[in-house]
């Protein structure tokens, strides 16, 4: 209002989002829809505003390559965990899948337990607290049973995976596989899965191998490898030599596959909420 937007231009509705949302759908007036959340529920969205547009931005299971020519691994190596801690893993392109060169992989398993154990986690009241607690014990605990199987079924925790109410210790994991719910589904949450690979081209395969497909990131000195991942990854942004997570407002923020349609950033935000108009003036 202060900058001049008229009265009643931006409204704010609040309330659930089954309840809330489903009246606002149900609503004629109302010709985009953009959301933020689960592919479930975007589905349900795009299923029901018919020939209206939508603009959906949906999860993630983000996977980052460390070849084993990334040209400095202690970077990587902290810019994974950093990012995979932040705001308790709960971003839609926070670091999860790190999938590693066999060649290097000790020493970046190394260097991510030192660099995780010196993360300060607890009371976010705290100024020197890096992370918090998730948004509810209840996702703090399907987090924590996550991990469970997960070592359960073969998996370490090198560093973190404990438990008190909201707060979920961040982990690092090792010896975890491809099907194991942390690798394979959206975590959300401060946990990141470190797995060796052999061959550039099986870690392409096992990144591309999801139905989501946000950002991806890869780490390498090659500038032919870094052009052939770009062609073959199948995610919506590419980022070399930095993780998953990198995004500023003047890039085009979108997915493929399950991970969602139309772009975001303001000035694509704007282009999709804009009808484009043709006009042909025959002077004649």
């Amino acid at each position: 209002a202060e900058a001049g937007l008229p009265a009643g231009f931006l409204n704010v509705v609040n309330g659930s989002g089954r309840e809330t949302g489903e009246y606002l759908l149900e609503d004629e007036r109302i010709s985009m829809y953009t959301f933020t959340g689960s592919p479930e529920v975007g589905r349900r969205i795009k299923s029901k505003t018919g020939i209206r547009k939508v603009a959906l931005e949906l999860g993630n299971n983000s996977p980052n390559i460390v070849h084993h020519d990334a040209p400095d691994l202690d970077r990587a190596a902290q810019l994974c965990v950093a990012r995979g801690f932040a705001n308790a893993g709960q971003a839609c392109i926070s670091v999860q899948r790190v999938y590693v060169h066999r060649d290097i992989f000790d020493s970046f398993v190394e260097r991510a337990a030192e660099y995780a154990k010196q993360i300060k986690y607890g009371d976010p009241h705290d100024p020197e607290t890096v992370v918090g607690p998730m948004i509810s014990e209840a996702e703090a605990i399907r987090a924590e049973t996550w991990i469970r199987e997960a070592v359960e079924a073969g998996a370490r925790a090198i560093v973190g995976g404990g438990r008190s109410g909201a707060l979920l210790e961040p982990a690092v994991l090792v010896g975890v596989n491809d099907g194991m719910k942390v690798v394979c589904q959206e975590v959300f949450a401060p946990v990141i899965s470190i797995l060796p690979y052999d061959d550039i081209g099986e870690a392409f395969r096992r990144a591309n191998a999801s139905n989501l497909g946000l950002q991806v990131g890869l780490f390498t000195s090659n500038l032919q490898l870094a052009m052939r991942a770009a062609q073959t990854l199948e995610f919506g942004g590419v980022i070399i030599n930095d993780v998953s997570t990198y995004r500023t407002d003047v890039m085009p923020y979108c997915g493929v596959k399950d991970s969602g349609i139309g772009k975001e950033g303001p000035h694509f935000s704007i282009r999709e909420m804009t009808d484009e108009r043709l006009v042909v003036m025959n002077l004649n």
